[in-house]
């Protein structure tokens, strides 16, 4: 993986935790699919994303939502609420 396509996968990581909601009795976060679908696999082979190729949405993982954070943090001093 080159350096761009790690920083184009961190990015899309951080933009859909961002635009995620919480769904569900179990409070899963879900994103719209918006994003390349070579990113979105790369994502989910990582186990970062839980995706479903019939949904026009995905499920962020336990996982992919920490490391959504950790980015966020990193990079732009965010603390997201939990």
């Amino acid at each position: 993986m080159t350096d761009t396509e790690k920083i184009a996968r961190d990015l899309a990581l951080m933009l859909i935790y961002l635009w995620s909601w919480e769904e569900g009795p179990f409070k899963a976060r879900r994103c719209w699919k918006g994003f390349r679908f070579e990113v979105l696999d790369e994502l989910a082979a990582a186990g970062l994303v839980s995706d479903s190729k019939r949904a026009k949405s995905l499920f962020l993982t336990a996982e992919g939502e920490q490391v959504a954070r950790d980015l966020l943090s990193r990079y732009y001093g965010i603390e997201p609420e939990t």
